[in-house]
């Protein structure tokens, strides 16, 4: 069975807005890619096809109404959202196993996107409470790579980038707790946008796992990812962070100037060992040489990190076991995500608020380094994607080792809370994809897009597709 694939999110609200094509079409089309993916896929933990072609029918209405187009820029786009942020009439499992109720309103995000015209046709798989850069569980079984099926497509934000990568969707929303947007990007060859936190309303979490975790956005192309950005930016009058607005969109295709740019190779300092596999730094080295070759200064330097490791264990830690404590199911969750729980409780009081206040004294020294650089070009994972199930039956200390040595970069940036980019940089000798991160301070969000939009149109990424399109029987061949 061979699938189209669907155009990008720019394009397609643009062919709505021209009459060229209905949303009930689209949403059809899109339901039908879903359905004949998700065998071997997985993508989708819900797939709202009812509720979807009726939201279809009354963008469809207000389209030939000419109504709304402008205050509505995703007016009868189909979109997907992570399975950790809630949608009005259906369940959060956030990646667990058990029979959850559905949820009365819509998170602030996903109301934001419906109010700029988006379709949710479904809610995407994530690992347990987002913990880990594989996207498998009991609760769901393993979600695929369409590059390789036998590699996932990392997480938590898997479910989501999968759907992207096939073209099931033009765009998605995930979140980033420890680069959770940013490994997945990079290894199903997309771009994820990990705004300031803030930029993005986690409500009715105003602080999901303790401030490091942010909702963000993928999509194939740089444009789409800052549009989808732009469409669900915005606050709850409650939230505890409302960064200024920005228009990202409209920083897409402006010339950044010459920039100072700091490449950046060496892991931040954790407690076990992590190597920048060589496939992986020849692809970074190479985004490095082409920014040089585009007019930008480039040179090797690394953020004075210190012991920030110190700060983020007992917030990640401290998150997990709020979830743990409101889960309907206890019993049914991972042995590793109690015993993180545990810890959690352990670090929740004074290694908690000592973690909180370190990180002014982290925007400080490491906000100091961007006083010489603007930029900070790092690779997002130091090894191409894992097989499926590599890291699914081992011990809590063997998951967190593998994790530490697959994926040492991302996460400071959630310490930090500061905007960062992940773009494709290539593919490895296998054919695995793997990308590179652009990273700076406080609401850079239009410059760190500014420089991915430079690359993107040198490199042309958005126009390689895995192949063949994945169905049922493909991926189980």
């Amino acid at each position: 069975m061979t699938l189209d694939r669907c155009e990008g999110l720019a394009e397609t609200a643009r062919a709505l807005a021209a009459g060229k094509v209905t949303s009930r079409a689209l949403v059809e089309r899109t339901l039908a890619r879903i359905e004949a993916t998700q065998g071997g896929l997985n993508a989708f933990r819900i797939v709202r096809a009812e509720a979807a072609l009726a939201e279809a029918d009354a963008a469809d209405r207000e389209l030939a109404a000419a109504s709304g187009r402008a205050h509505q820029p995703l007016l009868g786009v189909p979109v997907a959202v992570k399975d950790d942020m809630d949608v009005a009439g259906e369940p959060t499992a956030f990646g667990c196993c058990g029979e959850f109720p559905p949820v009365a309103e819509d998170g602030e995000a996903v109301r934001r996107l419906r109010a700029a015209g988006a379709v949710i046709v479904g809610k995407t798989n994530t690992c347990e409470f987002g913990q880990w850069p594989f996207t498998e569980g009991p609760a769901f079984g393993a979600t695929r790579n369409p590059w390789s099926t036998e590699h996932t497509p990392g997480g938590s934000s898997g479910g989501s980038a999968a759907a992207v990568a096939a073209g099931l969707v033009p765009a998605a929303l995930g979140s980033d707790g420890a680069g959770s947007v940013r490994i997945p990007a990079a290894w199903t060859h997309l771009v994820g946008i990990k705004p300031q936190r803030g930029r993005v309303s986690t409500w009715p979490r105003g602080e999901s796992f303790q401030g490091i975790t942010v909702n963000g956005t993928l999509a194939r192309t740089v444009a789409d990812a800052a549009l989808l950005l732009d469409a669900a930016s915005g606050n709850h009058v409650r939230d505890p962070h409302q960064p200024p607005r920005l228009d990202v969109s409209g920083a897409v295709g402006r010339d950044p100037g010459r920039l100072r740019i700091a490449l950046s190779l060496k892991p931040p300092f954790t407690a076990v060992p992590a190597r920048l596999l060589p496939e992986v730094r020849a692809r970074v080295v190479e985004l490095a040489e082409r920014l040089a070759a585009l007019g930008h200064f480039v040179e090797e330097a690394d953020p004075p990190y210190g012991q920030i490791g110190l700060t983020f264990v007992p917030r990640a830690t401290a998150g997990i076991a709020e979830r743990v404590g409101e889960a309907p199911f206890p019993a049914l969750l991972d042995r590793r995500t109690r015993d993180a729980a545990r810890l959690g409780r352990l670090l929740g009081g004074a290694p908690l608020r000592a973690a909180r206040r370190a990180e002014t004294v982290l925007h400080r020294r490491i906000g100091e380094f961007f006083t010489s650089y603007d930029v900070v070009l790092a690779p997002t994972t130091a090894a191409p994607p894992p097989r499926i199930g590599a890291l699914l039956e081992l011990s809590g200390f063997a998951t967190d080792r593998a994790m530490i040595a697959a994926c040492p970069y991302a996460w400071p940036w959630n310490v930090l809370g500061w905007p960062g980019v992940n773009v494709p940089a290539g593919f490895t000798p296998d054919g695995l994809p793997v990308g590179a991160q652009l990273l700076g301070p406080a609401n850079s969000e239009p410059l760190l897009v500014q420089v991915a939009a430079q690359l993107e149109a040198e490199l042309r990424w958005s126009e390689k597709w895995p192949t063949p399109p994945v169905t049922a029987r493909s991926a189980a061949a």
